[in-house]
C-alpha cells in the first residue's frame, strides 16, 4: 500500500479513471498507476470483455483453467488496497457473471463465497475446469451445503418412506409376537364392551415382517444438463438418503447423450455430486432404455425421471419406451425440475403425451418430494396429490 497521503487531486483521478475521462492532468506514479490499473479492471469491465485488457500477461506462471489476468487482479488489490477495500472489491467482482464463473477458480474467492445449492451446481457445471488447487475447496463449500440440506431434509425423508413402507406391508394375519397393539387397538374401539371394560380384537394388525429384500424399488434417472443443475444437486442428496433405507433399493442414472449410472456413489452425496458432469444434450430415449435394462421389479418400481423433456434424441422411440415401461406396471413421474424455482421451460407436447400415458408431469420443490415419493408408495393418485398440494400439472 502507498506510504504516503494521496492528495485530492490524485484521488479525483483515481475516481473518474484515465483517457478522456480524466481532468485533472495528474500523473501518476508507479504505486498510484497499479491502483487504477485494478480499479480500471474492474469497473470498467463489461460483459463479453476479456477481463484486465490493461494488463500484460508477463506472468502466465501456474497449471489448470485458472485465469492469470484473475489471479494477478487478486494479488494486486492486496497489495495495493486495505483488506477492508479489498473484500467490497471482490465482492463487486463477484456480481459479474462471468468473472464469478472465473473467480470461482481461486480458493480464497471460493472460500468466502456464500455457500448455496446454486453455486454448487455451477462447480458441477465448471467440473473438470476446476484447477487442482481449488478443488479440494471446492468439495468443502459443497459438502457445507450438502450437509445443510440433509439436515433440513434427511429425517423427514426417511420417515415418511418408512412409514409408507409399514403400511404398505401390514401383516393382517400376524403371530403374537408380531401385534402391533396401538393399531390394533385403535382399529377396534368400536367393539370395546362396556360390561367387560375391554376391547373384543375383532381384526388383529400386525407389524410388516422384515425382509432381507427391498419392498420398493425407486430409480432417479436424471437430466444432467446445464439447465437442470440445482435439480441434479437436489437428486443426488435424495438418492443418498434412500439408498440408507434398508426395504427401499435406490438407483441413480443421470444422462446427456449417454447415460451413467452412479449407484455406487450413493453412499457419499459429495462424491457423487463431483461425478456429474453438467452440460451437454440429452438423449431421453436413451435414458428410458437403460432404466428398462436396470429395472427388475417392474410392478413394485417408482422411475422418477427428472428432466424437462427437450429431447435431443428419437422423439416417437422414446414415447414408444415410456409406453413399454407403464404397460410393464412401472410407476413413472416425471419432474421437470425439483427446486425450489418452480416449473422451468420445458416441452408442453411432450408432456402432454407422457400424460395422455397415465405419467404424471409437474415439477416438485425438495420440502414436498418425501410426501411425493410418499404418496407413490401407497399408490395414490398423483395427480390428485399434485391438485392438493396447489401444484399445476402439465
Amino acid at each position: 500500500m502507498l506510504n504516503r497521503p494521496i492528495t485530492d487531486l490524485e484521488k479525483w483521478r483515481l475516481i473518474l479513471g484515465g483517457n478522456e475521462a480524466d481532468g485533472t492532468g495528474v500523473s501518476l506514479d508507479e504505486m498510484l498507476s497499479g491502483m487504477d490499473d485494478s480499479l480500471t479492471a474492474l469497473y470498467e469491465y463489461a460483459p463479453g470483455d476479456e477481463f484486465g485488457d490493461n494488463y500484460n500477461d508477463q506472468k502466465q506462471g501456474g497449471k489448470g483453467k485458472s485465469s492469470p489476468k484473475i489471479s494477478r487482479w487478486l494479488g494486486d488489490i492486496r497489495k495495493y488496497f486495505p483488506q477492508q477495500v479489498v473484500h467490497v472489491m471482490q465482492n463487486d467482482a463477484m456480481k459479474h457473471e462471468e468473472l464469478k464463473r472465473k473467480m470461482m477458480f481461486e480458493p480464497e474467492i471460493l472460500e468466502k463465497a456464500d455457500a448455496d445449492i446454486h453455486l454448487v451446481a455451477t462447480l458441477m457445471e465448471l467440473g473438470k475446469l476446476i484447477p487442482s488447487k481449488t478443488k479440494a475447496t471446492a468439495k468443502k463449500v459443497v459438502k457445507k451445503v450438502v450437509d445443510e440440506i440433509l439436515q433440513r431434509l434427511e429425517q423427514k425423508t426417511i420417515s415418511a418412506i418408512n412409514g409408507a413402507i409399514d403400511r404398505s406391508s401390514i401383516n393382517r394375519r400376524p403371530k403374537y409376537k408380531e401385534i402391533n397393539w396401538n393399531a390394533t387397538i385403535r382399529k377396534n374401539l368400536k367393539h370395546y364392551q362396556p360390561e367387560y371394560k375391554t376391547i373384543i380384537p375383532e381384526t388383529l394388525i400386525g407389524y410388516g415382517r422384515k425382509s432381507r429384500k427391498s419392498l420398493k424399488d425407486i430409480v432417479l434417472c436424471i437430466d444432467q444438463s446445464g439447465s437442470m443443475g440445482t435439480s441434479v444437486v437436489y437428486s443426488g442428496i435424495f438418492g443418498s438418503v434412500m439408498a440408507s433405507i434398508p426395504n427401499v433399493k435406490t438407483k441413480m442414472l443421470v444422462f446427456d447423450t449417454q447415460v451413467a449410472d452412479l449407484t455406487e456413489e450413493l453412499q457419499d452425496p459429495v462424491d457423487l455430486l463431483f461425478g456429474v458432469q453438467l452440460g451437454g444434450g440429452t438423449d431421453i430415449n436413451l435414458a428410458l432404455r437403460k432404466c428398462d435394462d436396470v429395472i427388475t421389479k417392474p410392478t413394485d418400481t417408482i422411475l422418477v425421471l427428472i428432466t424437462d423433456l427437450y429431447e435431443g434424441g428419437n422423439v416417437e422411440e422414446m414415447h414408444k419406451k415410456a409406453g413399454e415401461l407403464v404397460s410393464k406396471g412401472v410407476q413413472i413421474i416425471c419432474l421437470l425440475a425439483l427446486n425450489d424455482q418452480g416449473s422451468p421451460a420445458y416441452d408442453k407436447t411432450n408432456a402432454q403425451r407422457f400424460n395422455d400415458i397415465g405419467i404424471p408431469v409437474f415439477a416438485c420443490t425438495p420440502d414436498l418430494f418425501p410426501d411425493l415419493i410418499t404418496a407413490a408408495i401407497k399408490k395414490e393418485n398423483l395427480s390428485r396429490w399434485a391438485s392438493k398440494h396447489d401444484i399445476v400439472t402439465h
